[in-house]
């Protein structure tokens, strides 16, 4: 089953003006298990890190779905909420509950981040809002290799059920997706909800 997983890794990197500073900057990466993740991202890194680095940090991160427009390079955060339908046991409707799915897009600013999110959840039959967007401070994104699960011994490909899908859309944006991760889907209570990012917030919802 892949996660997305954020891993944090520190190194000295050298500045545009020549300068060296040590660093810690944060990578999202596709893998079945934190043991993977670190695995992939001494393999990922090690071809594009000069010197050494050390993993500082795993954590597995809710994210739904990655799109990526070719002509942006800077991240954002989405969050979308909505309602979930209720379905009926034993004759008895159960309530409706409140779903929240985190996406990351990258975009020009946050107007254009709102734009794009909307483009690419234009096929989704619930109605929903657009609580915030924010910056993220993720530097590059991983998404699931089939060569990467030989290398480090995973199962064949051909035995497994669901995988992470890359989507190329004549648009010149890509869809990074992990379907089968635990995390797709966050119940919350928003009452209680704190976000641990710093928020840009906009005004915007999928009503305007």
């Amino acid at each position: 089953m892949n996660n997305w997983f954020t891993v944090k890794v520190k190194y000295t990197k050298q500045l545009e003006n020549g300068t060296f500073k040590r660093v810690s900057e944060p990578y999202l990466l596709c893998a079945m298990t934190f043991t993977d993740a670190e695995t992939r991202i001494y393999e990922e890194l090690g071809q594009i890190i000069r010197g050494e680095f050390n993993v500082v940090g795993i954590s597995r991160t809710e994210i739904h779905d990655i799109f990526h427009y070719e002509e942006c390079d800077v991240w954002y955060k989405c969050k979308i909420t909505f309602e979930s339908e209720g379905s009926s046991v034993d004759g008895e409707v159960e309530k409706k509950k409140k779903v929240a799915q985190n996406f990351l897009v990258t975009a020009n600013s946050v107007k254009d981040a709102f734009d794009k999110l909307k483009e690419s959840l234009s096929t989704l039959m619930v109605d929903y809002l657009i609580p915030s967007i924010i910056v993220s401070p993720i530097v590059d994104i991983f998404p699931y290799r089939e060569e990467l699960d030989k290398e480090i011994s995973r199962k064949p490909l051909e035995d497994k059920k669901e995988i992470e899908v890359e989507t190329e859309i004549p648009t010149g944006k890509k869809v990074y997706s992990a379907p089968s991760s635990d995390f797709d889907d966050e119940e919350v209570d928003f009452d209680d909800e704190e976000d641990e990012d710093s928020e840009l917030e906009d005004g915007f919802s999928d009503d305007e």
